[in-house]
């Protein structure tokens, strides 16, 4: 399957990897849509699985971008990597269904779980080095539970920048380019969404060993 990373290696070098994939859905061939879903469909649903933490709504969020996608191919002008422009739509579709959802529970603020820094810039209070717990077998299953715990409790813009850049391994620029937001923007985001991850990782480790004092 085709990552951001390569596509963009592959357009540096002069040539598009999703180029018969552009071509085949501007013909409107059904072989079109069964490409779309080959190529992006895992990483679409990690993507809308990232932001709406519920499987029927990432289902649903993947089936409405594909469609759009299809549908608006015709609007993509090449201006940034088809691939960026798929995981927009996509991040969009799955937004949208968190707005739709009834039930759904207000998001947090990060300024209420992020350490505070002095004057200086540098953290107020030290943050704990529970790293050397993370190889014990006994708590890696928990550490994974922990893991998707915290994530869910982040806002789901920041959910979207961890699973763009910590789980696909896309460049800042990509993520950037892929939520439609500048680089700078995503940098900060990124460090906030890691720093919330690393206290709430801490607080269970240090709640669950003696790893940590």
């Amino acid at each position: 399957m085709t990552s951001l990373t390569e596509v963009s290696r592959g357009q540096e070098a002069g040539v598009d990897p999703d180029r018969h994939l552009l071509a085949a859905l501007r013909r409107g061939d059904q072989a079109g849509a069964e490409s779309l879903v080959a190529r992006y469909g895992s990483r679409a649903y990690r993507l809308a699985m990232g932001i709406t933490r519920n499987a029927q709504d990432a289902e649903e969020a993947v089936q409405d971008a594909f469609w759009s996608v299809v549908r608006k191919i015709d609007t993509f002008r090449g201006d940034s990597a088809l691939g960026s422009w798929i995981y927009r739509i996509v991040a969009n579709a799955a937004h949208q269904r968190l707005r739709a959802r009834a039930h759904r529970s207000g998001e947090i603020s990060l300024e209420d779980v992020l350490p505070t820094f002095n004057e200086e810039g540098r953290h107020a209070e030290p943050i704990a080095d529970w790293s050397a717990c993370v190889a014990d077998p006994a708590l890696q299953a928990e550490l994974r539970g922990a893991l998707d715990a915290a994530i869910d409790a982040l806002p789901a813009g920041y959910r979207a920048l961890v699973v763009l850049r910590d789980v696909e391994g896309l460049s800042m620029a990509e993520v950037a380019e892929a939520l439609g937001i500048t680089v700078a923007n995503a940098k900060v985001r990124t460090h906030r969404a890691r720093l919330f991850l690393r206290k709430r990782l801490a607080s269970f480790v240090s709640e669950a060993t003696y790893c940590v004092a």
